[in-house]
């Protein structure tokens, strides 16, 4: 009689080492897969961040120099020194599978609209403003100014390389 009690004190602890051990790979693979959703939504806020920050000098008409400079030369671009309305609409993101460095591609699509941005050569310049921002904000939220190129271009976080569509207009 008491061997059965041992044995079943035995068993109990083998099932409850087993449970355990599940629970804890469970866990190590959950806190994986959530680790990289969190990259991910870092870097999708932070493509909103610099998409606002993008309209805010575009609409207040403030620009470096040698852009404003740019504008001030170009008969079809002068009216971008002037305020102007712009909202973003929304931001999309498709996968375009890996780079060089084995991470993954994202191509950001930045869907804009405005009253006050009409021809084809100030949709441009403002998108691409705006698509500059985008991949600048992403780039200092991972840190990673050291690894891409003065336009940012690609963004990098540590799994995923971002880079931008032309803006659509709406």
């Amino acid at each position: 009689m008491n061997i059965m009690k041992t044995d079943k004190k035995g068993q109990i602890t083998v099932e409850l080492l087993l449970l355990i051990s599940f629970a804890l790979i469970t866990a190590i693979l959950l806190a994986n897969a959530i680790i990289d959703a969190n990259e991910l939504n870092v870097a999708m806020a932070s493509a909103r961040d610099g998409a606002f920050e993008g309209i805010s000098s575009n609409g207040l008409a403030i620009y470096p120099k040698e852009s404003y400079d740019n504008y001030s030369k170009d008969l079809k671009k002068q009216s971008l020194l002037r305020e102007k309305s712009i909202n973003i609409i929304k931001i999309s993101q498709s996968l375009k599978g890996k780079d060089n460095f084995n991470r993954t591609r994202i191509q950001l699509k930045i869907y804009a609209s405005s009253p006050d941005v009409r021809t084809k050569e100030e949709k441009e310049a403002v998108g691409d403003r705006i698509n500059y921002n985008v991949r600048k904000s992403i780039t200092q939220s991972f840190n990673s100014e050291n690894i891409t190129n003065k336009l940012f271009n690609p963004a990098f976080s540590n799994k995923y390389s971002f880079t931008t569509a032309n803006v659509v207009w709406v």
